[in-house]
């Protein structure tokens, strides 16, 4: 496995490292004044035909490729997926995503504003051991918990399943009065879609793009 770090301010330093596996790092884009540049470990996949995935292995970025791609195409590539990547992460640090207590806030806000003050929740957290579903809660101490997985979502669909979940703290199953009140949110439609969507896909990495649209 090649990996490799330089602190480099300009370019792309690419280093061969056999087989189908190569390292590169210090993209001009992400590198930043007195700050290490990333490291980067790119993977090829004969298998992989369409799609682009990157994710995070510790201090190290791995992005896997189409083994087809060359290397002006790998270059491009990568330094779509870091810039994809940091974006994800300065979201992260903004807004509802940001703690437990700004996820509150935000809840709270969205039980004032669309569903008029009904319920107030009391505790509103993320959770990273929930796979199956986007979110749950408990009526009875007006708990909500929500999925690490929204994180990387657009804001108005994490909005969507606050509502949703605010709901149930007052209203049991998904009947009629359980749709009306969701339905209060004006994207539910096209929140539900784009979860629809991505259970569908099932995809465990994040994220994954399709290289037959070049990068912006």
């Amino acid at each position: 496995m090649g990996r490799y770090r330089a602190g480099v301010a300009r370019g792309i330093v690419l280093v061969s490292t056999g087989g189908t596996r190569t390292a590169l790092a210090a993209y001009e884009s992400l590198a930043v004044a007195d700050r290490a540049a990333p490291a980067v470990e790119v993977r090829r996949s004969a298998r992989r035909r369409r799609t682009v995935s990157a994710y995070r292995d510790g201090d190290v970025t791995v992005v896997l490729i189409p083994a087809r791609f060359s290397k002006a195409e790998e270059r491009r590539w990568v330094a779509e997926m870091l810039a994809r990547l940091q974006a994800r992460d300065q979201r992260r640090e903004r807004g509802p995503r940001r703690s437990d207590e700004a996820l509150l806030g935000r809840a709270r806000h969205l039980a004032a504003t669309v569903l008029d003050g009904r319920v107030r929740p009391e505790s509103v957290r993320w959770v990273s051991n929930m796979a199956a579903r986007w979110g749950s809660c408990t009526p009875a101490d007006r708990s909500i918990r929500v999925s690490e997985r929204l994180r990387d979502m657009p804001g108005w669909v994490l909005d969507y399943v606050l509502v949703h979940e605010l709901v149930h703290l007052q209203v049991p199953g998904h009947g009629p009065d359980f749709w009306a009140l969701v339905g209060r949110y004006p994207r539910a439609d096209r929140a539900r879609g784009y979860l629809e969507g991505v259970a569908a896909a099932a995809r465990l990495e994040w994220p994954e793009v399709d290289p037959g649209v070049a990068p912006a």
